[in-house]
């Protein structure tokens, strides 16, 4: 489960959080990555080149804005150029706003779901036919408990996260006699940049302090009361993009400390 030499992997969102986790697992069960997202440009190389020294394997990256289907597309099409094949796709990238319905500003909703949802539309769009010449492929996208429950304060958040868990239910269907697969998992609150900026709207919608936010708000519904690590999330991925996963695929698997056994 542990041996991906051979395999290259595009992950967004992979600059920090979640994706740069999951971009290490990769590179320490031996495949290739192509990672993408924001951040300084010289601690963007720092990240790629500490990655990539001493392992073995090749690390690039592309700067695709996931705003613009034609350059998530490129960054695809980069990857099968630049390492030579393509066989784990990882739509990670992601961004939140919380505010009430009535309040919510239209451009935040537009970006919500573009990056959040559509995105992974346009890099799995791109990497089908690779994947199917390949014969072989493994999709994973990284959706929410949010895709599973809603919250307040977040329409936007909750609408794409749930359109996620759609979309990948759609492609594993499509999919399902290429030796493609294509799964969802739906992490609960990880201390992230993401849920830093989450933990500080919350204290401004709310009027309370940030730890009253952890406590109250963030980890009230998750009954472990504590975050999910971004290494149990690798853990799940790794079984997912192995040989073992391959019947695994149209499934939305919640890590959320029991959030949605409720």
């Amino acid at each position: 489960m542990g041996d991906l030499k051979g395999q290259v992997a595009v992950i967004t969102g992979s600059t920090s959080g979640i994706g740069l986790a999951l971009a290490r697992s990769v590179v320490a069960a031996g495949g290739d990555v192509v990672l993408n997202g924001l951040g300084d440009p010289s601690e963007i190389e720092r990240i790629r080149a500490e990655l990539e020294a001493g392992s073995g394997s090749r690390v690039r990256y592309h700067a695709a804005n996931m705003l613009r289907g034609d350059e998530v597309a490129d960054m695809v099409a980069f990857a099968k150029h630049q390492l030579g094949r393509l066989d784990i796709l990882v739509n990670n990238a992601g961004i939140q706003h919380v505010e009430a319905i009535e309040k919510f500003p239209t451009d935040k909703w537009e970006q919500i779901i573009a990056i959040n949802l559509s995105s992974a539309f346009y890099s799995i769009r791109a990497a089908v036919p690779i994947m199917k010449a390949q014969g072989r492929g493994r999709i994973v996208n990284i959706a929410s408990a949010h895709g599973l429950r809603a919250s307040e304060y977040k329409s936007a958040y909750v609408a794409a996260k749930h359109g996620v868990v759609g979309l990948t239910k759609a492609v594993a269907l499509e999919l399902a006699r290429d030796n493609i697969t294509c799964n969802a998992i739906c992490p609960g609150f990880v201390e992230t940049p993401i849920v830093e900026k989450q933990i500080a709207d919350q204290a401004r919608t709310h009027g309370i302090s940030k730890d009253r936010v952890v406590e109250e708000v963030i980890l009230k519904k998750q009954p472990t009361k504590r975050f999910v690590t971004s290494e149990e999330l690798a853990g799940l991925f790794l079984y997912l993009v192995s040989d073992l996963g391959a019947s695994a695929t149209g499934v939305a698997y919640p890590v959320d400390g029991g959030w949605t056994a409720q």
